[in-house]
């Protein structure tokens, strides 16, 4: 089986582009598994600067066409033309798929770097696809591998020991823009109630920010609260909660937004300086909402180009512990692609020793010289196939278990089938509608 990914990410496509690609991103995954049979597994990560998709295939001749029919799938529920799409998206194939997935779970890809929040997206984009049975079980070990390598660089190193994340810039950029840097003053209205969304209350609550409303068009902001704290807002009490707020805060990504008349409308009597900050990867406030008189919005372009630089030994001692994770999986992926093939050698190996062994019995019966026959033919059965055993490994370690299963087929007329995908579980006791809403 052959992984690859398809990638759109801050670092190579503006936001805005990222955004439009992303629309329909929940239905994506299995749109691909219905549309194309020679995608076995897909997962995708969709978070508020990147969009990126995992697949896999059976063999790599089947590469272009998978990538073609992703294409088209993601063009189909975004609305942009295919063109566009295939040009925003660079294709990773083999080592190279596992290593920039690590580095994306360990926070070295982020707008951000060493952000603590992407980790628990990867983890939240395979239990998703899980419970949607696109998840194949070479993308499963992807991804926990990933989310391993993620806690290894957390333990192991400063990266990320600042706390910094993209709702902590936002809101240090908010205070500079702000009259007083007293946060337990502030009046916030949250828009949202994701995982994203959680972390954003965490954050306003370690500031001392104790006046917070959260809205969720979806109608979860009761529930949200409950756990959290604050005052759930529904349509009726939402205008007058922006009219009386200092900050507004954007984290649902929902069809739902805040357009500029509707604000300026609501805001029409109110003294006071608001800050929106958008951090939705598909708007939550119309981008016009800036242009307003005393209105200023920050995006995650602006977060973006705020974010402060790691050390650079921390970064190098991130990177090396992402790069060496990468290898051994690498590694530990071609041992295991062999391990079908050694099973048939054996299989076949045995089937033969005991054809032979049940004329041995026909002739002579159970009897004590046909024990020690027996016990001889798998003694010497088994010195036999160490050695093919120990060369299939050296081989994969070496990419070349193609030339082992090759010489599988010519030798013995062997052929060697992959191991089915096992089916997904039947449950799964995540609340996955909430995190399709938390695409930040």
């Amino acid at each position: 089986m052959v992984l690859f990914s398809l990638v759109a990410t801050h670092a190579d496509v503006d936001l805005e582009t990222v955004a439009q690609l992303s629309n329909g991103s929940s239905r994506l995954a299995s749109a691909a598994m219905a549309g194309s049979p020679i995608v076995s597994g897909t997962v995708v990560l969709a978070t508020c600067n990147r969009f990126e998709i995992y697949g896999e295939t059976s063999n790599a001749d089947d590469l272009e066409a998978a990538r073609s029919a992703l294409v088209s799938q993601i063009s189909e529920l975004s609305g942009v033309s295919e063109h566009l799409v295939s040009r925003s998206f660079s294709t990773r194939t083999g080592p190279e798929v596992t290593k920039h997935l690590f580095a994306v779970s360990a926070g070295l890809d982020s707008a951000v770097v060493g952000e603590r929040e992407i980790a628990g997206q990867v983890r939240r984009a395979l239990i998703t696809a899980q419970h949607e049975g696109t998840a194949s079980s070479g993308l499963v070990r992807l991804f926990q591998a990933a989310s391993k390598t993620a806690k290894d660089v957390g333990a192991q190193t400063a990266l990320g020991s600042r706390g910094l994340s993209i709702v902590s810039v936002a809101l240090d950029l908010a205070t500079d823009l702000s009259d007083s840097a007293d946060w337990s003053s502030k009046k916030v209205v949250v828009f949202g109630t994701g995982a994203y969304a959680g972390a954003t209350m965490s954050l306003l609550r370690e500031r001392g920010c104790t006046d917070i409303s959260v809205y969720s068009s979806s109608g979860r902001a009761e529930g949200f609260v409950a756990t959290r704290g604050g005052t759930a807002l529904d349509g009726d009490t939402l205008p007058a909660a922006v009219a009386a707020a200092d900050v507004m805060i954007g984290c649902s990504g929902s069809e739902t937004r805040v357009e500029a008349g509707e604000l300026a409308t609501v805001r029409a009597a109110s003294p006071q300086t608001l800050i929106a900050i958008d951090l939705a990867l598909t708007h939550d406030f119309d981008p016009a909402v800036g242009e307003l008189d005393g209105v200023e919005l920050l995006t995650l372009e602006s977060v973006r180009l705020a974010a402060p630089q790691e050390q650079a030994e921390s970064l190098s001692q991130a990177s090396s512990i992402v790069s060496g994770a990468a290898r051994a999986f690498e590694q530990e992926r071609e041992s295991r692609s062999v391990d079908s093939a050694i099973v048939a050698l054996r299989r076949h190996t045995m089937n033969v020793l005991d054809s032979e062994m049940e004329k041995v019995r026909a002739r002579h019966g159970c009897t004590a010289a046909a024990e020690e026959v027996e016990f001889a033919l798998r003694r010497m059965v088994k010195q036999l196939l160490h050695v093919p055993t120990v060369r299939a490994r050296e081989l994969a370690a070496n990419g070349q278990q193609d030339d082992y299963v090759a010489a599988l087929e010519a030798l013995y007329g062997i052929q060697v089938e992959q191991p089915a995908t096992p089916a997904p579980a039947a449950e799964c006791p995540v609340d996955h509608e909430e995190l399709r809403s938390d695409t930040a």
